[in-house]
């Protein structure tokens, strides 16, 4: 039987040597001789599937899977974790799985791969459920698998929500098995608990750290920084010693989210580009909006004239920045000329012009452009927008149509209101002077009223001079949020004042004088051509 078969054979073999030159790149690498048990040999398959799964066409190394199926051969745990891998560099995720179910021990490589490949697809969930049923095994982790765990932590999204405790776990799986961390591990840790906002536990790592790198002071400075936490986020930037733009951009956005801060973004963009760094577009972008909290017009000009010799200024997020930095200056018409010339326009640079015209006294403006916004194809209205537009009615007293807007957002858009615009809901009628139907509107409301709703009330009611009402809206205030209101106690003595009470007035000064609370004093940001 043999002997009537090798004559069959033969002929093909030579016949594939002879056009060896012209065969496929496949055919070349995976060897067509065979062993006794006329399988493919396992050691040449090996060689072909790393060549592909190191070559920047995997997907050829897939027809390779295909012949080991045909020839019935059965591959051990090395050419199954191979094909695994050349499955996972294809993206075939599910091919991969298969082979992961099918190996009759799987080894925590297989694992490995396998966590990361969900990870890569950024499916979190999957990939957690593997870590669980690796130590159920009995398999020990190692660094690789924390990793992976760290990275997940920070794959959560709208539909997935996985616990912040993640992080925290991986790093005690660290510290219990004495897993040797290296950088890469370290710097997992550190953005993992920073984006958990356990920045204590990442100055812990950070400081174990013998080396530290650029990638984890960014993330020490952001960390501080969202926590307010200045002189501590400057600490670390001071010895950094390897800066980069990343990080002078950490420093810039942190320091302009504050009014009082801002003018040290300046002037740290100002350092930056001494030091011969170049600005990219985060870097543009928080320096307009630390004008924007200065009100700095004639500093966010000299900005824009920058911008303006760089590839960034025909970009969508530089013209909203600077949309909405103009309107925060009272510049609405230097906003607009923005806006207009913007190849490009979404939701954000749409809003901010609104918000801008409501802001600055422009309302019939503001809702026709709201209008016009609702009209493009493409762009729907997000929350701040109807914020914006519902804001609008309110300073031109449009009573109705506040409220069909208001109406229009669960009705056509689907969006459920949330209470800052219920609140801005009874201050607008509040202000008309319908202070029952405002009244009647928080009563009505499907959700508890929280204390902004009334504050708006009470606001209204000093504005019309209500005092009775004003005492209902006050009581339900002070009942949710008595002591971080002291602007509430000023308001209904003012009311009371003005209505003549004053044994009532001086009772709630009394009560202010005992519970600590006073008016804080105003303050002001004035702007000059050569500072701010």
């Amino acid at each position: 039987m043999k002997n009537g078969i090798l004559p069959q054979i033969r002929p093909s073999i030579l016949s594939l040597a002879r056009r060896r030159s012209t065969l496929p790149p496949e055919d070349r690498i995976f060897s067509p001789y065979q062993d006794d048990t006329n399988q493919p040999a396992p050691i040449t398959l090996s060689s072909a599937l790393q060549h592909y799964i190191n070559s920047d066409t995997p997907r050829h190394g897939q027809k390779l899977h295909s012949r080991v199926i045909k020839v019935g051969f059965i591959p051990n745990t090395n050419i199954s974790i191979k094909l695994l891998i050349l499955h996972l560099k294809c993206g075939c995720i599910e091919y991969a799985r298969q082979l992961f179910d099918e190996l009759p021990q799987r080894t925590l490589s297989a694992y490995n791969y396998m966590i990361g490949g969900y990870l890569k697809q950024g499916n979190a969930e999957e990939s957690l459920s593997l870590v669980r049923r690796l130590v159920l095994e009995g398999e020990r982790v190692d660094g690789y698998t924390c990793s992976m765990i760290i990275k997940a932590s920070s794959c959560g999204g709208d539909n997935v929500v996985l616990p912040r405790s993640l992080g925290r776990i991986a790093h005690a799986q660290i510290l219990k098995l004495n897993i040797n961390a290296d950088d890469v591990l370290y710097t997992g840790l550190v953005d993992s608990h920073v984006k958990s906002g356990r920045v204590g536990y990442a100055r812990t790592v950070f400081d174990e750290m013998l080396e530290k790198n650029v990638i984890c002071s960014t993330s020490m400075i952001s960390g501080y920084m969202n926590e307010g936490c200045v002189e501590e986020a400057k600490e670390i930037f001071d010895k950094t010693i390897e800066k980069d733009v990343v990080v002078f951009n950490a420093m810039i956005e942190g320091y302009s989210k504050s009014a009082e801060t801002s003018r040290t973004a300046l002037e740290v963009y100002v350092d930056m580009q001494r030091l011969n760094f170049r600005p990219n577009i985060s870097t543009f972008a928080s320096v307009i909006g630390a004008c924007s909290s200065l009100a700095a017009f004639e500093v966010g000009q000299q900005v824009q004239g920058q911008i303006i010799k760089t590839e960034f200024f025909a970009d969508i997020r530089i013209g909203s920045a600077l949309v909405d930095m103009y309107s925060k200056c009272g510049r609405v018409e230097h906003a607009r000329s923005i806006f207009d010339n913007m190849l490009v326009r979404n939701v954000f640079s749409w809003t901010s012009m609104i918000d801008g015209y409501g802001k600055n006294g422009y309302p019939a403006e503001a809702l026709e452009l709201f209008h016009k916004m609702q009209k493009v194809n493409g762009i729907e209205p997000n929350y701040v927008t109807f914020l914006s537009a519902l804001s609008a009615c309110g300073h031109a007293g449009l009573v109705d149509k506040g409220q069909e807007i208001f109406e229009s957002m669960e009705r056509d858009y689907l969006m459920k209101p949330r209470m800052e615009h219920y609140a801005c809901m009874v201050d607008l009628l509040g202000r008309a002077g319908s202070l029952h139907k405002a009244l009647e509107f928080v009563i009505g409301m499907p959700e508890k009223p929280n204390s902004d709703v009334w504050a708006a009330l009470l606001s209204s009611c000093r504005l019309h001079g209500d005092v009775e009402l004003a005492n209902v809206a006050a009581s339900e205030l002070f009942k949710l949020n008595a002591d971080d209101r002291p602007g509430a106690y000023v308001v209904l003595s003012n009311t009371l004042a003005a209505a003549g009470k004053w044994d009532s007035v001086t009772e709630v000064r009394e009560i202010m004088k005992t519970k600590g609370i006073s008016k804080d004093t105003a303050r002001s940001c004035v702007g000059s051509e050569s500072s701010v």
